[in-house]
């Protein structure tokens, strides 16, 4: 787990450590010192902590001007025990919305497990972005098929063309053209 790093190609158009209205301003990491772990193995120094012992995420992207952000995940999504989804919604989601982004990207390629409870922080962010939305993409098969079973999918968009997108092919503003349009026709 310590070789997967998160997307750094975009690092010259964003850094959230160097945004002053990112809820990760200022955070340092190292490139030699591993220190977090998922269940004991390390995980790469660049992964951002939201105060999880099991989800690790790095904000990719921000455009406040369009109200976009694209945050990549690593490990285990783990709401029953962990309260993952409090922790991201406290910790980083209530901070973004509050610099009025409103559609987010999330990317879980790198999640590798998902345990369900309750659904009232994920319908909490669905209200506070409003006319935005939540699409989730490269998530695992059997990550949404949970995400599922707990009706996560009522607020997140799943499914289709967003499980096996080339995210990495395109610059962050593409990426976010290319969701946004098929989540118009999805929803509209």
């Amino acid at each position: 787990m310590h070789t997967i790093e998160p997307h750094y190609a975009w690092m010259e158009q964003y850094s959230a450590s160097e945004d002053p209205r990112s809820p990760l301003f200022k955070t340092e990491n190292s490139l030699d010192s591993y220190v977090n772990t998922i269940y004991g193995y390390y995980i790469h120094p660049q992964w951002d902590s939201l105060d999880s012992d099991t989800l690790f995420l790095k904000i990719l992207f921000v455009d406040y001007e369009l109200g976009i952000a694209i945050i990549e995940f690593i490990g285990e999504w783990n709401d029953a025990i962990e309260n993952d989804i409090m922790l991201l919604k406290r910790n980083i989601v209530d901070l973004m919305t509050h610099e009025g982004i409103r559609k987010f990207i999330l990317i879980g390629e790198n999640v590798f497990n998902f345990h369900g409870s309750e659904d009232d922080y994920y319908e909490e962010w669905f209200e506070d972005v409003e006319e935005g939305w939540i699409a989730a993409i490269n998530f695992q098969e059997h990550v949404i098929r949970e995400m599922r079973q707990y009706n996560i999918d009522n607020y997140v968009n799943f499914g289709g063309q967003l499980d096996e997108m080339p995210w990495r092919t395109y610059p962050p503003r593409k990426l976010f053209d290319v969701v946004d349009g098929l989540l118009k026709r999805r929803l509209g």
